[in-house]
């Protein structure tokens, strides 16, 4: 059963470290959130470390820029991870491709450095994903036609963010993980790297230990996150408590008539994928 918690402070005893989510749990996309942000401050200066762990489709280095430019305070966390650090070292193994690439000019960091180069599909051994080219005004069914023919030549799509859908401002939009799902249904090969993955956890939680300079008990270990499908499922695959920030890209489904959380709700939206979470919360608070 879950248990729904007031805050960070109910916890404060029972972990060392923190793997949080980024977006929908310390910003959405166009604002940060101010006490999401202050709690993790505050568990870093109290408790330990924080590790932001991403489904960011680029290196944590080029996060940082977009989380300062969000407002969000360097103090909120220790380190980042994201699906973009782990995913370069799939993209490694297949050298110059050469790859189709769908996504966002925004998201050309993921590449520097690597020897992968480009081509049109039909020329292609792979395909490079990070999300739809213009994740305004497109979803997985403008790339249907494309991926049908890719999904006959069996071509390995790598997907740099396993995300469906993230909360923008008051609205939602299509990440990469809504077109590899397509691809899968239409029988294509998807590799991913990113939460719910294993690659992206063992790097969070390598680099928790780095910085508390010991190995850390994974029973001491709390995740902190709003997706259901990826960090709730994540955390449970991987044998990780977890923390379930219900507003997030979910809204208002886990609240009950009076606008409280409700354990009705949150219960059916576990349920729904098949996942537990330990605790639960509107949104992040001490």
């Amino acid at each position: 059963m879950t248990r729904l918690i007031s805050g960070l402070s109910d916890l404060a005893q029972r972990y060392d470290v923190i793997l949080s989510d980024i977006w929908g749990v310390i910003h959405n996309g166009r604002e940060h959130f101010p006490e999401p942000c202050a709690a993790l401050a505050r568990w870093r200066i109290e408790r330990g470390p924080v590790v932001l762990i991403s489904n960011a489709p680029r290196p944590a280095s080029d996060v940082i820029p977009q989380l300062d430019g969000l407002g969000v305070p360097r103090g909120t966390f220790s380190a980042i991870v994201t699906s973009g650090d782990t995913t370069r070292h799939i993209l490694q193994t297949y050298g110059e491709g050469p790859a189709w690439r769908i996504g966002p000019d925004r998201d050309g960091p993921l590449y520097e450095g690597l020897p992968l180069r480009f081509a049109p599909l039909d020329q292609a051994r792979l395909i490079a994903l990070t999300g739809p080219d213009d994740d305004e005004v497109e979803g997985p069914e403008d790339y249907r036609e494309r991926l049908t023919l890719a999904a006959a030549r069996k071509l390995p799509m790598v997907c740099a963010n396993p995300d469906i859908v993230v909360q923008r401002g008051d609205r939602l939009v299509y990440c990469g993980g809504a077109l590899a799902a397509l691809y899968e249904s239409l029988g294509g090969p998807v590799r991913m790297a990113g939460k719910p993955h294993a690659p992206i956890y063992a790097a969070a939680i390598a680099e928790a230990e780095r910085l508390l300079g010991h190995t850390v008990d994974r029973r001491r270990i709390l995740c902190v996150g709003d997706g259901v499908v990826t960090d709730i499922r994540g955390a449970n695959d991987h044998g990780l408590d977890v923390l379930f920030i219900a507003s997030g890209i979910h809204g208002d489904a886990a609240k009950g008539p009076d606008g409280a959380l409700s354990p009705a709700g949150v219960a059916a939206l576990l349920d729904a994928e098949g996942v537990t979470a330990n605790y639960a919360m509107g949104d992040l608070a001490w």
